[in-house]
């Protein structure tokens, strides 16, 4: 592991000789600093670094006043390569959160002088990169701490907003020197090669701006990000939350445009209908129907166990990046909504710094030819692949039969009735127990390790009593495990006492933060892929439709992607079944559902295709056990920080 900790006298004298190397490069030339073993070196001032704010103008007039919106760029660049004429890349995060909520796991937010200038920026990107020869840009998103217009959560104002900043460092926009009147300011220090980065919302906007083709944008890092803004709210018809993009609006709006955004807030509202149907308002914040813009090389991070943006968001979108080619890079951890400095500091903070010099620097460093995933198995044991999905995944047909997975044929049929007070563990914890509220389909004893990579799906044939019902399918690892506990408030990692620091810190802005340790537990049954659908968009997702109680209807439930390996000694199941608990709302009535499982199919993406699963036996009274610390959370509004 290379050292983080910067040697401020090895540090100056390194400057000296960067310096006067840069005396003798050709005028007007990109700088990217001192390179060594394949990455930059922190050569800079981080206490000598330049802080301002610059307020791009974005064309839009979000709040109807009659004036144009400036959104806020907090900047902080080394003052060095300026002064010698040099110019430099920016890594860049665009956020709601830097005022009313703060980032990383410990909530910071900005701060500023008594003049206003910026003294913290939030996260360590600052404090480990300025030195090494980058600005670090931090946007606040048109309507959010001090940016004008209004927050339209994922629409044209929030992707707009980056989008202005990295056509104003590539001087195709205007920057004032204040939020109203101001003189001009140009991005003279900037080459117009830009890495955005963020978690979550963060994110989010990345992907929004990738899919714009901006030019300049020459890489993103989006950390359990949405890729489609239905797929956080619905899916295939169900909801997953009872608000809608309005409840995130009014939690990160600066209050005072609170009246004046007021039609902004009434828009996000009535675009979202609790029904679940695709309207005009989800086709505008759909990312992956533009993929084929990107121009960005896309490096993909998300926790396996996220249920707050859910896996079916970065799965849909690498899939849609792969079939255009884009270069990318995955990691896959089993926690929740973690930041990967947060459960793989070290390794994740050397990994991203390679990857922003490739792409922003044009280091050689040989990362793009890395392999391509690194996934984690169990708690902090980690393997990778050249490719992902991984090498040989073939989407194989496993049949399904009455409590079993597996065998030559489809054939039977079973029922369950919807029970909103079950949730996802209660059906794995009872999967050998014949209940009301599910169908339970599973293998015999796994004699070898079966791995699962991808995306898979479960097309159903389901015969209702009623005119409403949602479907849940989860597949299930049976067998005793110790997981990352991503159900408890740290959603797989408990903050320790200590502190390590990664750059240089000023008094104002310090680059040493609270080390993390894996929270695990013990389990005997894991849910690692998971769909939920409404039955009334089985036609199609543009209108729901009341279903008619003894006719049946085909509907596909995707499974989200993942990657696990059921282990040798295991089972596989699949499980059907109503509401899952606390993930989707109920329906609004409570069907009994028949499913015909002659005409129904199971896909899923195995590694080395479809082998002979051994049959499992029938039900039996036996019951695996789910520690009370892994139960399902109760179901919460939306707030995805």
């Amino acid at each position: 592991m290379r050292s983080h900790r910067i040697r401020p006298v090895a540090a100056f004298a390194t400057v000296l000789l960067a310096f006067a190397a840069a005396l003798l490069a050709p005028a007007g030339a990109a700088w990217a600093g001192t390179v060594h073993n394949g990455v930059s070196q922190p050569v800079y001032s981080y206490a000598n670094a330049v802080r301002e704010t610059v307020w791009v103008d974005t064309g839009l007039d979000g709040e109807g006043n009659g004036h144009r919106d400036r959104v806020a760029a907090d900047i902080i660049r080394p003052s060095e390569p300026a002064a010698a004429g040099r110019k430099i890349p920016v890594i860049m995060d665009a956020s709601p959160y830097y005022k009313c909520c703060g980032r990383g796991n410990e909530d910071q937010v900005k701060t500023y002088d008594a003049k206003g200038h910026p003294v913290q920026f939030p996260l360590y990107y600052d404090n480990y990169f300025v030195p090494r020869g980058y600005a670090v840009v931090l946007v606040d998103l048109a309507g959010t701490n001090r940016s004008d217009g209004c927050v339209d959560v994922g629409g044209t104002s929030d992707v707009t907003s980056a989008k202005a900043v990295i056509d104003w460092l590539n001087g195709r926009a205007t920057g004032y020197s204040a939020r109203s009147g101001g003189s001009a300011v140009k991005a003279g220090w900037s080459n117009g090669s830009v890495g955005m980065i963020g978690k979550s919302w963060d994110g989010t906007i990345a992907n929004g701006v990738a899919a714009t083709g901006v030019a300049g944008l020459k890489t993103i890092v989006p950390i359990s990000a949405i890729s489609s803004w239905y797929d956080y709210y619905r899916s295939e018809g169900a909801p997953l939350y009872g608000g809608t993009p309005a409840d995130l609006s009014s939690l990160v709006e600066d209050p005072a445009t609170t009246s004046t955004c007021a039609a902004e807030q009434s828009t996000l509202a009535a675009g979202a209908p609790y029904d679940g149907d695709w309207t005009p308002l989800w086709q505008q914040r759909d990312y992956v129907a533009n993929a084929a813009k990107v121009k960005a090389s896309v490096f993909v991070v998300h926790g396996m166990q996220d249920l707050n943006v859910r896996t079916v968001n970065f799965g849909q979108w690498w899939d849609a990046l792969a079939s255009n080619g884009v270069q990318r890079k995955i990691w896959l951890s089993q926690t929740g909504h973690v930041d990967p400095f947060d459960y793989r500091r070290s390794d994740w903070v050397d990994t991203l710094h390679s990857w922003f010099d490739h792409y922003l620097m044009g280091v050689d460093n040989g990362i793009q030819n890395a392999p391509m995933a690194d996934i984690e198995r169990a708690p902090d044991q980690w393997s990778t692949d050249a490719t992902w999905p991984a090498p040989g995944t073939v989407q194989s047909t496993v049949h399904l039969n009455p409590a079993t997975l597996g065998g030559s044929s489809n054939s039977g049929t079973v029922s369950f009735t919807d029970d909103p007070s079950q949730d996802e563990n209660a059906w794995a914890a009872q999967v050998d127990q014949v209940t009301p509220d599910k169908t339970a389909f599973t293998t015999g004893v796994l004699t070898k390790d079966l791995r699962l990579s991808g995306s898979g799906s479960v097309s159903l044939t389901v015969t209702p009593s009623t005119s409403s019902a949602h479907l849940s399918a989860v597949l299930v690892d049976l067998g005793p495990a110790t997981i990352r506990n991503y159900q408890a408030d740290g959603a797989g990692i408990t903050t320790l006492t200590t502190r390590s620091c990664w750059g240089e810190s000023t008094a104002g802005d310090s680059a040493c933060y609270l080390d993390t340790a894996a929270d695990t537990t013990q389990v005997d049954a894991t849910v690692f892929s998971r769909g939920w659908a409404d039955l009334g968009h089985y036609a199609g997702l543009d209108h729901t439709v009341a279903l008619t109680p003894g006719t049946p209807y085909r509907m596909t439930v995707k499974l989200a992607a993942t990657d696990h390996v059921v282990p040798a000694g295991h089972r596989l199941a699949l499980i059907v079944a109503g509401t899952d608990n606390g993930l989707i709302d109920p329906p609004d009535t409570q069907p009994t559902l028949s499913v015909d499982l002659a005409d129904s199919s199971l896909q899923l993406p195995l590694v080395g295709g479809a082998p002979h699963l051994p049959v499992g036996t029938a039900p039996t009274a036996r019951a695996a056990v789910v520690p009370q610390a892994h139960r399902q959370a109760p179901h919460q509004v939306a707030d995805f920080r």
